[in-house]
């Protein structure tokens, strides 16, 4: 892989569950080539407290997550994203804003864990199986040669493991 640093946003309407995770995971698998960020459509304005406690019970870094809207990420000064991803299906259907860049979007829905019923266990339990969906899509798509796939080709490789 190239030394360049791919920006990647994921888009969630809450920005509390889905959204985070996938940032998180991202900067952690990316391996340093890849810069994840994420945001809300209609941001809560916290994480979800079951997010921030699976992902410290693993260890990742949970300093700085924060729940925030699209908007940031579509101001002239904001970094210039190279993917945009939207993980839920609400969000996918919204109006998005207009991306400076171009970036390659994608569609890749996962189930809200935010939404999970039950008792405290019960609903980590649905926390860890999207995490380890989202961990999945993006082991995937980090597999794939990006330097070596033509725009055309990576934007259908990443709508239809969206799809799967």
């Amino acid at each position: 892989m190239s030394d360049r640093i791919y920006n990647v946003l994921f888009i969630c309407t809450g920005n509390s569950a889905r959204s985070v995770i996938a940032e998180t995971l991202m900067n952690e698998l990316g391996g340093g080539h890849f810069k994840a960020f994420s945001a809300g459509s209609h941001p809560r304005g916290e994480v979800h407290p079951l997010t921030l406690e699976l992902l410290d019970s693993q260890g990742y870094e949970t300093k700085g997550l924060r729940s925030k809207s699209w908007d940031e990420f579509a101001a002239p000064d904001a970094p210039q994203m190279d993917f945009v991803f939207t993980v839920c299906d609400q969000a996918a259907g919204e109006m998005c804003p207009v991306w400076p860049g171009q970036p390659i979007t994608a569609h890749w829905g996962f189930n809200d864990p935010a939404a999970a019923e039950g008792d405290k266990e019960e609903q980590m339990k649905v926390f860890r199986q999207v995490q380890t969906q989202i961990a999945t899509r993006i082991r995937l798509f980090l597999s794939l040669p990006l330097e070596k796939i033509d725009r055309m080709s990576l934007q259908t490789q990443l709508r239809d493991m969206g799809k799967q």
